[in-house]
């Protein structure tokens, strides 16, 4: 989830740029939230300096939060091309969302953003038309990769600009902000060539259905996988709404050129097993993706068997473990065969590996490096190796640290509010507006509901009313917990004075104690409990 904030000038006329605007997935202590957006709440205390919103690539976690995020801000959008034309194909899958304006640069153009200057170097990534910026300011210059690789034969686009990199460093580089995803591994990243190469030797030896799952940005690899299938003599169909918008996309821009058309999910079945290669979303897990719905036996007209073969074109995105595995112990049930990256070359990262930011540190020699993009692991191991190859300064900076890159060295001098903002259905919020935190713990725990019915002599008119969900229906005892319950809420009320009972407040508070005390002595836990009282 990526938003860097890059301010230049005195304080009270600091003019502001925003480099990218992305987007997180709910995990398993989120229930019910669909995405995860950065909390803008400094961001917009400052919107009548806000020069423009500048997007490296169009992956999720770095344009995907502009939908939503976008009619708070209303700032000039800078986007390649392809950038662009997902987001307008994403658009047009939101009813209602709003018509973003996007201003289109390619790799070596420059444009102004107030008093800042950026320049879009070319970069390999696994997406079409990734950039890193060289953001020109009068202070110095700062270069912001985004997300890259060293590829010096990538299936699509051209190899990381090696060329203009070293002339910038010549020109001299005041602050590295860098990718630190890889930073852990040593070596190189295999070429996407090579991925290419194995997944066709992979296609040609199997005897069944082959189907590849992977992201659906990654319009080399699909590009891959069927360009393979066509050499093998199969047909390609291809699963996913979102891996389909990217195609469409990619096919206007001409990055599919030399591919069939696809198969419809209505042909699948005339078409003999050994002939044909299914594409699909679904490699982290995804419950309603396309390979969750197969692993299910939910599609009416596709599906795989034994012999078929899963290819795991991808690597988990750390927390999407288990749903991935219950989706290959499904298929392995069923006798398919599962084939991922630690069984041979079917994927590569996109990201740089030791060796790679040793030759980016190389070209650029900068004054100061901010690692980015990664987890702590990530971002500590990135700073020892920046401190091993000389750079003079290096921060170890936080979500929501201020950093003062010029003058002076890089250091940290400030914190800004930051959080997260969540999306559950057609609303947008905090933890605290979503109800995100009592929802967790409903989760644990349950509810009850209990009504309390007092006469005008302040007696219980009856015995109280309970509705209970998530609970367990009896206690260790075989007892119903329920009766358990209303008991307990029963003898709070009798157990308060009768002139006492008039405080309604009193008398739920009392009844909401009892009832969790009594649930934990049975149960061990405490369901949130609301209670309601009604007097005459």
């Amino acid at each position: 989830m990526n938003l860097a904030l890059y301010g230049y000038g005195p304080e009270a006329e600091r003019e502001w740029i925003v480099v990218d605007c992305g987007v997180s997935f709910a995990g398993p202590d989120m229930p019910g939230v669909d995405l995860v957006f950065p909390d803008i709440r400094f961001l917009e205390d400052k919107l009548s300096n806000l020069k423009g919103i500048v997007i490296t690539h169009a992956h999720e976690d770095h344009y995907g939060a502009l939908l939503d995020l976008w009619p708070r801000l209303k700032a000039p959008v800078y986007a390649t091309e392809f950038s662009a034309g997902l987001l307008a194909a994403k658009r047009e899958g939101e009813p209602g969302a709003t018509k973003i304006p996007v201003e289109i640069f390619k790799a070596g153009d420059r444009f102004k953003l107030g008093a800042f200057e950026i320049e879009a170097i070319n970069v390999t990534h696994s997406i079409p038309e990734p950039v890193a910026l060289a953001i020109r300011t009068p202070s110095g210059l700062v270069l912001h990769t985004g997300d890259w690789k060293i590829d010096e034969r990538p299936v699509l686009g051209k190899p990381t600009d090696e060329k203009r990199l070293r002339e910038i460093g010549d020109e001299g580089v005041m602050t590295l902000v860098c990718d630190s995803t890889n930073a852990m591994r040593e070596g190189v990243s295999p070429s996407e060539t090579e991925v290419a190469a194995s997944l066709r030797d992979i296609i040609q030896k199997a005897s069944g259905r082959v189907a590849v799952t992977t992201f659906s940005s990654n319009v080399g690899r699909i590009r891959s996988v069927a360009l393979a299938a066509q050499e093998c003599g199969r047909e390609v169909l291809l699963m996913g709404r979102s891996m389909r918008r990217t195609i469409d996309v990619a096919r206007e821009l001409g990055y599919m050129e030399g591919v069939n058309d696809f198969l419809t999910e209505q042909d699948f079945g005339y078409v003999p097993r050994d002939k044909v290669v299914i594409i699909l979303t679904g490699s982290q897990g995804e419950p309603r993706a396309a390979l969750a719905r197969l692993s299910r036996d939910e599609h009416p007209q596709v599906a795989l068997a034994k012999g078929d073969l899963i290819i795991f074109s991808s690597r988990a995105i750390p927390g999407n473990e288990k749903p991935i595995i219950d989706i290959k112990n499904a298929f392995l049930e069923r006798g398919v065969e599962i084939l991922e990256d630690s069984d041979a070359l079917v994927h590569v990262s996109g990201h740089p590996r030791r060796s790679e930011l040793r030759k980016m540190y190389e070209w650029l020699r900068p004054q100061t490096a901010i690692p980015a993009h990664g987890e702590p692991a990530h971002l500590a191991a990135h700073a020892e190796l920046a401190r091993e190859l000389g750079v003079k300064h290096v921060v170890e900076a936080r979500n929501g640290k201020m950093v003062l890159l010029s003058p002076g060295k890089g250091e940290i001098i400030d914190e800004v509010p930051v959080g997260r903002l969540y999306k559950d259905g057609r609303l947008l919020g905090t933890a605290e507006d979503m109800g995100i935190l009592e929802r967790r713990r409903l989760s644990f725990v349950g509810q009850v509901s209990i009504l309390i019915e007092l006469d005008k002599k302040r007696a219980l008119k009856d015995d109280p009313d309970i509705v209970s969900i998530g609970l367990p229906i009896e206690d260790g005892e075989g007892e119903d917990l329920e009766d358990i319950l209303i008991d307990a809420a029963a003898d709070a009320v009798e157990s308060i004075p009768p002139e006492r009972r008039k405080d309604a407040d009193k008398v739920r508070e009392a009844v909401r104690r009892a009832v969790r005390s009594a649930a934990y002595e049975a149960w061990g836990k405490k369901p949130l409990t609301t209670v309601f009282v009604t007097i005459g």
